[in-house]
């Protein structure tokens, strides 16, 4: 049987400013072999954080951005709760597991921030991508031990710019407005399967 492929929960704000970021991380962890996979995925209604729960528990892996702690410019101001409320269920669920197969990863845009903003994870060093999306391949690359070669930061930086032209069209297809629906979300994975084994020659 041939051996299923790792899969990455992806644990970030669905903002427009975050959007260039949102394709750095699916053209990285496609990149790297793995599936990403997020709430999107997820319809709402009855039993949502449970299938949130659900979907966090079967991915090997979990990426959390914590970069989006300040006031939202709109009212009412508030800071973003989702990213650390599903970093949480991850360590609890990290932690009931016995043993635990869940290897998370926690992002910041700000050297030492997160020491003030969630200082229950100290001892915690965060990926720190700089609010870039090379950043965000660069930590990628970092956070995972991978057999064999893996792709390098220029290949990955193609395949990003490949995704980033073709967004707009990706849209259009799936006549979807936003990035961030379940359907967006499927072709932007597909085409960075695509353009990745394209760039891998």
């Amino acid at each position: 049987m041939p051996k299923k492929t790792a899969e990455v929960f992806l644990n970030i704000p669905y903002d427009s400013r975050f959007e260039s970021l949102f394709l750095a991380y699916i053209t990285g962890i496609v990149a790297l072999g793995f599936v990403p996979r997020a709430t999107l995925e997820i319809p709402g209604g009855n039993r949502r954080l449970e299938k949130i729960f659900e979907l966090i528990g079967k991915c090997q892996y979990s990426i959390h951005d914590l970069s989006r702690v300040e006031l939202d410019r709109h009212a009412p101001r508030v800071p973003r709760f989702n990213m650390p409320f599903e970093l949480g269920l991850t360590v609890s669920r990290h932690w009931k597991a016995v043993p635990s197969r869940h290897v998370w990863f926690v992002c910041e845009s700000i050297e030492h921030r997160l020491l003030k903003s969630l200082s229950d994870l100290n001892g915690t060093d965060p990926c720190i991508h700089g609010g870039t999306a090379a950043g965000v391949l660069r930590e990628l690359l970092n956070m995972f031990e991978l057999p064999g070669a893996k792709p390098s930061l220029t290949k990955m930086l193609r395949v990003y710019e490949e995704l980033r032209r073709r967004k707009s069209a990706l849209l259009a297809e799936g006549g979807q407005r936003s990035i961030y629906t379940k359907q967006s979300f499927e072709l932007l994975c597909t085409a960075a399967q695509t353009a990745t084994e394209q760039h891998a020659h």
